[in-house]
């Protein structure tokens, strides 16, 4: 028998709210996290809009915030959700728990990047007619501009690296970057390393920002993100056919994994059980689904048996649903090739209609509003869908949220540029 993993403790940083309890009244109210960007000024962009965590500040969440003054939020968004997650599970201070058995798996992308700094040194060292630029030059002046610690502090590996290092985590340690997939990715990779008895638990999920100078820009050029300057709160409008493009979001989450009988033992609250974990690439394109949806239609298959459940068990399912023409259309398709007929019964929503798109964090803090509609009996709407497109005609909740009953399984889908395709299942836990 394989072992079983639990979720024990939950904790986010998102643009609608500091706490998953927070996080999770403003959705069912159908709030939108969506403003016009202050990271950095914006307004000569083609989009002007995005998904900003307000009013954070690490201190309010870790003692010795000061030590981390050059950490990215990327890092500061993990701290602050570990910390929530961690005394949430009564793991903060608890003796007698084996540090060594406790891992951390992390999906975490970047949380900023130095650009002023870095066009300053660019500037210095471009020749006369404005299109090259001298690298010795530039070296020399960014060797005068740069900060050495500010700078390691870019490194993806530095985030879980930290987690370690605060909370006193010694077991095994990772970081992986599958794009939009990473942190349902590290949660289900996580998972199965419970299972397979190498760590008793795991903090596991992922944090990134890409509201910077080269994310927008990066994703503008892709013509990924929706350019809605003047509607911008309406802007993210999954399954919509007048969407044109998702919304960028920023934010961390994370998870606590823990095996069954370790829970129990210990008094643990029990939220649900990881039941399902699939994974796919779609050996297709880097930034466009392939067109029959079949690589994620494998993950979730993988996933639904992974749990040892059907279609028909499912009560709810967290869609990818960024509001990109692309994806929502064939995310429709991939939804009926898994499931078949029951994919019209099984009601669907999008929180990136409200959230916008955390990329690599997107995964951990989908999967924990999916488990709270599962607790809770109420699931979360796609607002902004006023205008159904035709090729997407299954049961989205639009605007509204929905009281349910007797809902035993929900499913969390994350697609990443590449190809990476994850679907996580989380069950209430049968005694």
């Amino acid at each position: 028998m394989r072992r079983r993993v639990v979720v024990t403790g939950m904790g986010v940083i998102t643009p609608l709210g500091h706490s998953a309890s927070a996080m999770f009244a403003a959705l069912l109210e159908g709030q939108s996290g969506i403003d016009l960007i202050r990271n950095f000024p914006a307004t000569s962009f083609p989009t002007t809009f995005a998904s900003e965590v307000k009013n954070f500040h690490l201190r309010d969440f870790i003692k010795n915030a000061a030590q981390y003054a050059n950490a990215g939020s990327n890092t500061q968004f993990a701290l602050s959700a570990a910390a929530q997650a961690l005394a949430d599970a009564n793991l903060l201070d608890t003796t007698g728990v084996d540090r060594t058995r406790i891992g951390v798996y992390m999906g975490c992308g970047e949380g900023g990047e130095d650009f002023a700094t870095v066009m300053a040194g660019c500037a210095s060292a471009v020749d006369e007619a404005g299109y090259k630029t001298d690298p010795v030059k530039f070296t020399a002046r960014a060797i005068e501009l740069l900060h050495g610690a500010a700078e390691a502090e870019l490194e993806m590996n530095t985030t879980p690296a930290h987690l370690a290092e605060e909370f006193d985590l010694c077991g095994p340690n990772f970081n992986c970057l599958t794009a939009c997939a990473a942190s349902a990715q590290a949660i289900g990779e996580a998972t199965e390393m419970i299972r397979h008895g190498d760590a008793d638990l795991f903090v596991a999920g992922g944090s990134h920002s890409m509201i910077h100078p080269f994310g927008v820009t990066g994703f503008n050029l892709l013509t990924a993100l929706s350019t809605r300057n003047e509607n911008f709160r309406t802007a993210s409008r999954p399954f919509d056919a007048t969407r044109d493009g998702f919304v960028l979001g920023e934010g961390g989450g994370v998870v606590i994994l823990e095996e069954l009988e370790h829970a129990k033992k210990r008094g643990a609250t029990i939220y649900a059980e990881l039941t399902g974990y699939g994974t796919t690439g779609d050996a297709h394109a880097m930034t466009d689904p392939h067109p029959t949806g079949r690589g994620a239609i494998q993950a979730m298959k993988d996933a639904l048996k992974n749990a040892g459940i059907g279609a028909a068990d499912l009560g709810y399912i967290n869609a990818h649903g960024t509001s990109t023409p692309a994806n929502d259309e064939t995310e429709t398709l991939v939804l009926k090739g898994a499931l078949g007929e029951h994919a019209y019964k099984i009601p669907v929503s999008s929180t990136k209609s409200m959230l916008g798109h955390l990329i690599a964090a997107g995964g951990v803090v989908e999967l924990i509003i999916s488990i709270l509609a599962m607790r809770q009996n109420v699931l979360p709407p796609t607002i902004n869908l006023h205008h159904p497109d035709p090729l997407c005609d299954l049961d989205y909740i639009p605007n509204t949220a929905r009281e349910v009953k007797g809902i035993r399984h929900v499913a969390s889908n994350s697609f990443g540029f590449g190809g990476q395709n994850i679907t996580l299942i989380a069950s209430r836990v049968e005694r």
